[in-house]
C-alpha cells in the first residue's frame, strides 16, 4: 500500500484546504495523475499521485484542512479498479450502521482491519450509541478527540452522513454531554478565545470563509498592526493621456495586437518615480532596509474568490505593448484560475485600480512586505482653475499612495506621488523612455 501525501508547494505555503477530489475510492490512477485540487492562500493547485494503482482510501474529505506531508489517500499498486469500492460497501454497515461483525464474513487477511474497527467501535461505545450513527472515519476520529457523542451531532449532509465539520460545530455548541468530558473542556478553552457567534431573531446565512479569504483578512490586519501605514493624496489631469491614446490607439493595436490602456502609462510612471525615490521600492528585513534594483510591479486583480496580485516581471525592461500584453495575460489567468505560484510572488511595488468599480477615493492597504502601493480611481470631469485663472472642465483622477512610514518619510512619499503626477500629465516623455 502506498500513500499520497501533500507535497512541498512553495516556501511560504505550508497548508491548504481540500477543494475537490478528482478521483473516487476504487478508481484506477496512473503515476502523475491529478487526484485532488488543493486551495491555498494564493492559488488552487492540483496534487498528483506518485504511484499507479487503485485508490483504496480517501483519508481527508473535501473541506478538510491539511498540511505539507499529510497523508490524504492510499493507493494499492496491485489493486484492480472497483475492488476497494466493493470492499467499502461491505464494510460501511459494520462501521456506520452498527451491523454485527459476525454478519460480515472475513478472510484471515481482513482480520486486522476488523480488529481495528472493533477497537474504534469500543471507543465510540464510551460516548453512547455512536456506532449506530452514519459518520465518516475522519468524523469519528474527530469526535473521539473532542469527546463528542456522535448521536448528539446534527449532520448537514442530505444523506445524514456526519462529517468532521459537523463534529466541530457540535463542539462549539457546548451541549451538556460535551461539557462533561475533559477533551471537550480543552476545546472549549480554545474556543473561548474566538468571538462568540451572535444568534439572530431574523433570517441570516452563514458562509464559511474560503482559505484565501481568511488569509486576505489576516494579512490585511497584520499589515496595519506591523507597519506604520500612512496615505498621501494628489490628483492628476488625464487630458494629455486621453488625447494621446485617441491619437495612437488604432495604430498601436494594429501594430502590437493589443489595446493601449491606462495601466501601461501608470506602470511606466510608477517605475520612473521609483527610480527617483528608491525607498518606495524597498522592504524591511530585520534591522536592514533592502533596496531592490529591479522593478517587478504587482497589478491587483479582483476575482470571484478575492483579490490577487500577479506580478509583471522586469516591467522596466518592457515597452508599452509588452506591459499591456503581460497585464492582459495575467488578468485572464486570474479570471480562469490558472495563476501559478510564481505569478504571485516577489513583487516590489503594487498598483490597484478601484476606479474600475467606480471608486472616487480610497486608502489602499500595503501588500506586505512591500512598503508602497498606488491607488488609482475613476476619472471624473471637474472644473479646474488654469494658470491664467480661467476655469476649464478637465478629466481628473484622484491618486493615493500608501506607504510604510518606518522607512519612507512623508516628504519622500509626497514627492514620489508628485513625480507620478508630472509623468502622467506629460506622457510623451514616458513613451520616449518606454
Amino acid at each position: 500500500m502506498s500513500e499520497i501525501k501533500i507535497p512541498e508547494l512553495a516556501e511560504s505555503i505550508t497548508e491548504g484546504t481540500i477543494s475537490q477530489w478528482l478521483v473516487n475510492k476504487g478508481d484506477k490512477v496512473e503515476k502523475g495523475d491529478a487526484v485532488v485540487e488543493l486551495e491555498t492562500d494564493k492559488v488552487n493547485v492540483e496534487v498528483n499521485t506518485d504511484y499507479a494503482g487503485v485508490i483504496t482510501e480517501i483519508i481527508h474529505e473535501e473541506g478538510a484542512d491539511v498540511e505539507v506531508g499529510d497523508v490524504i489517500a492510499n493507493v494499492d499498486e496491485n489493486g484492480e479498479a472497483g475492488a476497494s469500492a466493493s470492499a467499502e460497501e461491505k464494510e460501511v454497515p459494520a462501521e456506520d450502521t452498527g451491523a454485527k461483525e459476525e454478519k460480515a464474513p472475513a478472510t484471515s487477511s481482513e482480520a486486522p482491519k476488523e480488529d481495528k474497527q472493533k477497537e474504534q467501535n469500543g471507543q465510540d461505545d464510551a460516548s453512547g450509541n455512536s456506532q449506530d450513527v452514519i459518520a465518516s472515519p475522519a468524523a469519528r476520529k474527530r469526535a473521539r478527540e473532542l469527546g463528542i457523542d456522535l448521536s448528539d451531532v446534527q449532520a448537514r449532509d442530505p444523506l445524514g452522513r456526519i462529517r468532521p465539520e459537523d463534529v466541530d460545530s457540535a463542539a462549539k455548541g457546548g451541549s451538556e454531554k460535551t461539557e462533561s468530558k475533559p477533551a471537550a473542556k480543552a476545546e472549549s478553552k480554545n474556543q473561548s478565545e474566538q468571538p462568540e457567534k451572535t444568534e439572530f431573531d431574523k433570517p441570516v446565512e452563514r458562509i464559511k470563509m474560503s482559505r484565501r479569504r481568511q488569509t486576505i483578512a489576516n494579512r490585511l490586519v497584520d499589515v496595519q498592526q506591523e507597519s506604520a501605514m500612512l496615505t498621501t493624496f494628489n490628483e492628476v489631469d488625464m487630458s494629455a493621456i486621453m488625447k494621446l491614446r485617441n491619437q495612437r490607439k488604432e495604430d498601436f493595436k494594429e501594430k502590437h495586437g493589443v489595446k493601449l490602456g491606462f495601466m501601461s502609462f501608470f506602470t511606466k510612471a510608477v517605475i520612473g518615480a521609483l527610480k527617483d525615490f528608491p525607498l518606495l521600492n524597498a522592504e524591511i528585513q530585520g534591522k536592514e532596509i533592502v533596496k531592490k534594483k529591479f522593478y517587478d510591479i504587482g497589478i491587483a486583480v479582483s476575482t470571484d474568490e478575492g483579490l490577487v496580485v500577479p506580478v509583471v516581471r522586469d516591467a522596466d525592461k518592457l515597452d508599452f505593448a509588452g506591459v499591456e500584453k503581460e497585464i492582459g495575460n495575467l488578468g485572464q489567468k486570474a479570471i480562469n484560475k490558472e495563476l501559478a505560484l510564481n505569478d504571485l510572488q516577489g513583487g516590489t511595488f503594487t498598483i490597484t485600480n478601484g476606479g474600475t468599480f467606480g471608486s472616487m477615493l480610497s486608502t489602499p492597504i500595503l501588500n506586505s512586505p512591500q512598503v508602497g502601493i498606488l491607488g488609482m480611481h475613476n476619472i471624473q470631469k471637474r472644473p479646474v482653475v488654469m494658470p491664467d485663472d480661467s476655469i476649464e472642465v478637465r478629466p481628473m483622477m484622484y491618486l493615493a499612495v500608501s506607504y510604510d512610514h518606518r522607512i519612507v518619510d512623508g516628504k519622500e512619499a509626497v514627492q514620489f506621488l508628485v513625480r507620478i503626477k508630472e509623468l502622467l500629465e506629460d506622457p510623451y516623455d514616458l513613451l520616449l523612455e518606454g
